[in-house]
């Protein structure tokens, strides 16, 4: 079974990037991402009302890693600490030595190829500090932007359920794509 400790939490870099621990102080970036419409148009989750959802999710994430349970990273500029997106793993299946990653950059930064940097080295450390044996993404099968970057990360499509997850009043279809350790 794996055994975590993303205590003290790990800094991650890349040439144009920090991927640090999400403070309080990224609140009101936390805000803007989880309130814009198009930036959760695929993540079926309610948009953040107020900072106090932002701050919510702030604890929630901080007690994620306290406890061991996920890890989530706030997605920065090299020279700028401001948080301009998040990625993590989440539901994290210890026995299975499986995780799920999932991602949000703010729309003024997509297309620079910045979640391509960050989500390779977050998997690196996924394989080799965490040890996982896989990794998935649950994906809305409309959203081609997310398939086309798991599918250039050596993802591969699983299964494609119709119609198993009930929100906001609708049943919405689900796409699994994993990497698997060494593919």
């Amino acid at each position: 079974m794996l055994q975590l400790n993303f205590n003290p939490f790990p800094e991650l870099s890349t040439e144009r990037l920090v991927l640090r621990e999400i403070s309080p102080a990224d609140a009101n970036e936390i805000f803007q991402l989880r309130s814009d419409k198009n930036v959760m148009q695929f993540l079926d989750r309610p948009l953040a009302q107020s900072m106090d959802d932002a701050i919510a999710l702030i604890k929630k994430i901080a007690g994620g890693h306290n406890e061991n349970e996920n890890i989530t990273w706030a997605i920065t500029l090299q020279k700028l600490p401001k948080l301009i997106g998040t990625i993590g793993f989440w539901r994290i299946d210890k026995e299975n030595y499986r995780a799920e990653i999932g991602y949000l950059l703010h729309p003024g930064e997509q297309g620079k190829g910045l979640m391509q940097e960050a989500i390779a080295v977050v998997l690196k450390y996924g394989f080799e500090t965490m040890k996982l044996h896989s990794v998935e993404a649950n994906v809305n099968p409309a959203n081609n932007a997310s398939i086309k970057l798991l599918e250039k990360n050596n993802f591969t499509k699983e299964a494609h359920f119709k119609e198993n997850y009930f929100y906001n009043g609708r049943f919405l279809d689900s796409a699994i794509y994993s990497l698997v350790t060494g593919c």
